[in-house]
């Protein structure tokens, strides 16, 4: 038995088209269904619907064989647990492609505040990342850590600025933030519990041949 640690939302979708390249259907809707462990056409496949944070610790410890992750959840978990974590990670599907962005409010003068070398208060959940990025920087930052809703922090003034993904950018346009820094561009990346790798190589093989047949262009 084969089994695939994904999270719902955009990256279960945009995984779909890779799982039928391996010959993989889901036989239940995870948006529809209460099940955790969903069923495939594949009898030695089967799915487990986590959180998207909690991917990695999956695979990682033995819960799930396989992963697919965003680069940005690898990165603060290889930088929590040290290293990557004990994961291979033998592709980047190109698929649910983002970017983390350092943004503020647009009358907030951010490129002099940092000049001037002020002490910036950063809202994020990404405090490994937002950490690493602005020591590289030699800005002084305090973190505070969020999980959500991060485009009111600055608005309530509990930030100068956030570290969040950023899609299309229209959810910080909407509530008047500007993308101040790139930090990363992000896409999905397919983990593999090395221990299963060695014990049930063909199967796992086959499905990582397949994934990196139909990685879109």
């Amino acid at each position: 038995m084969i089994t695939l640690a994904l999270s719902k939302g955009r990256i279960f979708e945009e995984t779909l088209p890779l799982l039928k390249a391996a010959g993989i259907e889901v036989l239940d809707d995870p948006e529809k269904s209460r099940k955790l462990i969903l069923t495939t056409n594949q009898p030695d496949v089967r799915l487990l619907v986590v959180r998207a944070t909690d991917v990695p610790t999956y695979v990682q410890y033995g819960g799930a064989d396989v992963g697919i992750t965003g680069k940005d959840t690898l990165l603060e978990h290889g930088m929590e647990w040290g290293g990557s974590g004990g994961l291979y990670q033998p592709l980047d599907l190109q698929i649910a492609k983002c970017r983390i962005s350092v943004a503020a409010k647009a009358d907030f003068d951010y490129a002099s505040a940092v000049k001037q070398g002020s002490r910036l208060k950063v809202a994020t959940k990404y405090v490994a990342i937002a950490r690493e990025f602005f020591a590289s920087k030699g800005v002084h930052v305090d973190l505070i850590k969020l999980y959500g809703s991060m485009e009111l922090a600055p608005l309530v003034g509990l930030a100068d600025a956030i570290v969040d993904l950023v899609s299309t950018g229209n959810t910080l346009k909407a509530n008047n933030l500007v993308e101040v820094e790139h930090i990363m561009d992000i896409s999905s990346r397919l983990v593999v519990n090395q221990a299963s790798l060695k014990l049930n190589p063909e199967p796992i093989r086959r499905m990582i041949n397949a994934f990196a047949s139909a990685i879109p262009a």
